[in-house]
């Protein structure tokens, strides 16, 4: 099984178009890792499909918005006229906001939300006090 999952910052607005019968909802998350000297930051390329990427989600995936990704993972490579490259992409299963008004999310944006998936807890099912770190 490959499950990729992981929190940070969506880069840029979330798109949605149609790929064939299908829509897609793309949208990139900086994803930090490391401190001090050593801190660098990498962009995962996601990509929500189907009747999830149709629906209210997408207005909520803009441009800061901090997330929780869970999905398939693949790696992307491509040769073009600027050399070799190549990038991270995931088919998401599970996405949850986890930023609020307070972590500089967007006014009107929804604190929590949570696309349909297989159940579980979210980030608002928990207090800062039961949290033990």
């Amino acid at each position: 099984m490959n499950v990729f999952t992981f929190t940070g910052r969506i880069g840029n607005d979330a798109e949605v178009r149609q790929a064939g019968s299908s829509t897609v909802c793309g949208f990139s998350v900086a994803v930090e890792s490391g401190y001090g000297d050593k801190k660098k930051t990498n962009w995962i390329k996601c990509s929500l499909w189907g009747k999830r990427a149709e629906g209210g989600l997408p207005q909520y995936l803009v441009k800061g918005a901090q997330v929780a990704v869970s999905g398939e993972a693949s790696l992307e490579e491509w040769e073009g006229n600027n050399g070799k490259g190549s990038n991270i992409a995931v088919n998401v299963n599970d996405i949850t906001l986890v930023g609020s008004k307070q972590d500089g999310g967007q006014q009107g944006q929804a604190p929590q939300q949570q696309a349909p998936s297989h159940g579980g807890k979210s980030a608002s099912d928990y207090d800062d006090g039961s949290i033990p770190f």
